[in-house]
């Protein structure tokens, strides 16, 4: 259960990180990549302990790394395209009030 805590609050500090990185963060939430990073990074634990990688010898580090390395990489897939279309969204919708 350590690896557990541990990959949680790595995942939820990469989030941060992915969207104070982000040029579009101000169209979506602050908490929406640490979100869907501890999301992504909780299955991909509970996966790799179900398939019995925690305990074998050698394959030990995967539930420790692997989870927060593809938490990660949600956040920053998730955030780059819904931070891209709302800018793009949000631009089309004053364009047109501006219009009228």
């Amino acid at each position: 259960m350590l690896s557990l805590v541990i990959v949680a609050l790595a995942t939820i500090a990469s989030g941060f990180i992915v969207w104070g990185t982000d040029k579009h963060r101000g169209t979506y939430g602050i908490t929406l990549p640490a979100g869907v990073s501890v999301a992504v990074a909780m299955l991909s634990w509970m996966i790799f302990i179900q398939l019995g990688f925690g305990y074998q010898p050698g394959v030990t580090w995967i539930p420790w790394v692997l989870p927060i390395i593809l938490g990660t990489v949600g956040a920053a897939v998730v955030s780059y395209f819904l931070g891209r279309h709302r800018t793009r969204h949000n631009t089309a919708q004053l364009t047109a009030a501006l219009r009228l």
